[in-house]
C-alpha cells in the first residue's frame, strides 16, 4: 500500500475521531459520534495492518479473538454501576500497551542495528525516537499501575481512604528522577535494554504511590487524569512508531482528558495539585457527628413522602453514588413517570462530580430512558431551588453538603454544591447517617426542612410509588 493512500486513510480516520468527539458532546448525537469514532479506529487498524510487510497475521488474529472475546463478555456482564472502575481499568490497559509497544520497538530497532542496518543505527541515535520511547515507558507504567490502584479503590479491593506517610512527596520525586535517570542511561547505552525495564519498574512504583494517597472522593478526577495519561502515552508511542494517526488519537485523548480534569477540579473548587497531594477523603472525628445530629434528625416513612409528593407542583431529584449502588435508576424512572402523569414537574439536578466518574449520573439516568431535557446542570437548577416544593436527595452526600458554603475550614470549603437546603422540603434517602467520600458529617440531615428516609434507595422509591398509587 502506497504512502499516499496510507496518509489519506489516516487523515480520514483522524477526521472521524474529531467528529466523533464532537458528537459525544450531546446525548442526542452521542451514539452517532461513538460509531464515527469506532469507524475511524477500524480504518486506522486495517490500514496499519497492510502498512508493514513483516507482520505475523496469525498472532494478530489470535490476539484479536482473545481480546474481542474479553471485550464482548465485559460489555454484556458489566453493570452500569461498575462502569467507573471498568473505565479506570481501560485507562490502565492503554498505558500498559504503550509501554510494551515502545519497549518492543526499541528491541526490534536494536536487533536490526546490531545486524548492520544503517537506518536502525541512525534511529537509535535519533533524539525524537529515544525521548518518545522513554516517555512511553514512564507514562505508560504510571498509568497502568495507577489505574490498577484506582480500580482497586473503586471496587473496594483497596481502601478508599488516603494512605499517607511521612516524606511521601520526597519519595515520589526520587522515583520520578530515578526513572528519568534510567531512561537517560538507556539512551547513552542503547544496547542495555534492561535499563528500559528497570525504568518501567521504578515508574510502576511511582504510579502506585501517586494514587494511594488520594481518597475516594477524588476518584472522578483521578479517572479523568489517568485517561489523559493514557492518551499521552499513546501519542508518545506514535512518535516511536512514526505513526501519525496514533499521534493524533493520543493527543486528542490526552487533551480531552486534561480539559475534563480541569472541569472536575473547578466543580470541586480545588486545584489539581491539591487533588494529587491533599489527601482529600480523610475521616472526620466521630464526636463531630454527634454534635451536629444529636436530637435533630427527623425520620420519615414512604407514606409520608408520598403525601408530600401528591401536593407538590415541582420536584427535583438529586442522584448520587447511592443511587448507583442501589441500582435504583429504573425505579426513579417509574416515579418520574408517575409524578409527571399527575401534572407534577420533575427535574434532575446533576452535580459534575456526583458518582465515581465524570457523567456517571447522566449515564445511569440515560440507561433508564430519562429525557435529557429533564437533566439540569448545577448552575441551571440552583437559582430556581427556592421554588422547588420537594427535593429528593437519593444517595448523594458531599455534593449537597451546605458546609461547603458555611465552614471555611472544611475539606470541601468553597466547593460548588446543589442548594437543596433552599427547597421547601428536603427528603434524603439514605441507609444511614454515614459520611460521604469526604469523610465529614452533613448538617443538611439535621435541618428543620429535612426529612430522612432510611433504607435501600431502590426499595424506598418503590414503596413511595406504591403509596402514591394506593393513595
Amino acid at each position: 500500500m502506497s504512502e499516499a493512500i496510507i496518509n489519506l486513510a489516516y487523515l480520514v480516520a483522524s477526521a472521524l475521531f474529531v467528529l466523533g468527539l464532537k458528537g459525544l458532546a450531546h446525548p442526542r448525537t452521542a451514539v452517532r459520534g461513538n460509531l464515527m469514532g469506532a469507524l475511524g479506529m477500524l480504518i486506522a487498524i486495517v490500514v496499519t495492518l497492510f502498512h508493514k510487510d513483516i507482520i505475523d497475521y496469525k498472532l494478530i488474529f489470535t490476539g484479536f479473538v482473545i481480546g474481542g472475546a474479553i471485550g464482548a463478555i465485559l460489555a454484556v456482564k458489566i453493570q452500569m454501576t461498575a462502569m467507573p472502575q471498568l473505565v479506570g481499568l481501560y485507562n490502565g490497559f492503554g498505558g500498559g500497551a504503550s509501554l510494551l509497544v515502545a519497549g518492543a520497538a526499541w528491541i526490534e530497532t536494536l536487533t536490526m542495528a546490531q545486524a548492520g542496518d544503517a537506518q536502525a543505527m541512525a534511529l537509535l541515535g535519533n533524539e525524537q525516537f529515544s525521548v518518545a520511547t522513554i516517555a512511553s515507558g514512564i507514562i505508560g507504567a504510571v498509568t497502568f499501575w495507577g489505574s490498577l490502584v484506582a480500580f482497586g479503590k473503586l471496587q473496594g479491593l483497596v481502601t478508599e481512604k488516603p494512605v499517607r506517610y511521612t516524606g511521601e512527596q520526597v519519595v515520589k520525586v526520587i522515583l520520578l528522577v530515578g526513572s528519568i535517570v534510567l531512561g537517560v542511561m538507556l539512551i547513552q547505552t542503547p544496547e542495555h535494554i534492561t535499563y528500559y525495564w528497570y525504568m518501567v519498574a521504578v515508574a510502576s512504583v511511582l504510579g502506585i504511590l501517586l494514587v494511594m494517597p488520594i481518597g475516594g472522593a477524588d476518584m472522578p478526577v483521578v479517572i479523568a487524569l489517568l485517561n489523559s495519561y493514557s492518551g499521552l502515552a499513546a501519542a508518545a508511542t506514535g512518535f516511536v512508531l512514526s505513526n501519525n494517526v496514533l499521534i493524533i488519537a493520543g493527543s486528542l485523548v490526552g487533551a480531552s482528558g486534561i480539559i475534563l480534569t480541569n472541569i472536575m477540579c473547578k466543580a470541586m473548587n480545588r486545584s489539581l495539585l491539591n487533588v494529587l497531594f491533599g489527601g482529600f477523603g480523610e475521616v472526620a472525628e466521630a464526636a463531630e457527628e454527634g454534635d451536629i445530629y444529636a436530637g435533630k434528625i427527623k425520620a420519615t416513612s414512604p407514606e409520608e413522602v408520598a403525601m408530600l409528593l401528591e401536593t407538590a407542583r415541582r420536584v427535583v431529584i438529586v442522584p448520587g453514588y447511592g443511587m448507583a449502588v442501589a441500582q435504583a435508576q429504573h425505579a426513579v424512572r417509574d416515579l418520574f413517570n408517575l409524578l409527571e402523569s399527575k401534572g407534577v414537574t420533575v427535574e434532575f439536578a446533576i452535580h459534575p462530580v456526583a458518582g465515581r466518574m465524570p457523567g456517571h449520573m447522566n449515564v445511569l439516568l440515560a440507561e433508564a430512558d430519562i429525557p435529557y431535557d429533564k437533566l439540569k446542570e448545577m448552575d441551571e437548577i440552583n437559582p430556581q431551588m427556592e421554588q422547588v416544593d420537594v427535593a429528593i436527595v437519593l444517595g448523594a452526600n458531599d455534593v449537597v453538603n451546605p458546609v461547603a458554603r458555611t465552614d471555611p475550614n472544611s475539606p470541601i470549603a468553597g466547593m460548588p454544591i446543589i442548594d437543596v437546603d433552599k427547597a421547601r422540603t428536603v427528603v434524603v434517602i439514605k441507609r444511614s447517617l454515614s459520611p460521604g467520600f469526604a469523610g465529614i458529617p452533613n448538617p443538611l440531615f439535621a435541618l428543620d426542612n429535612t426529612l430522612m428516609l432510611f433504607g435501600d434507595g431502590k426499595k424506598m422509591i418503590q414503596e413511595i410509588i406504591n403509596a402514591i398509587k394506593e393513595g
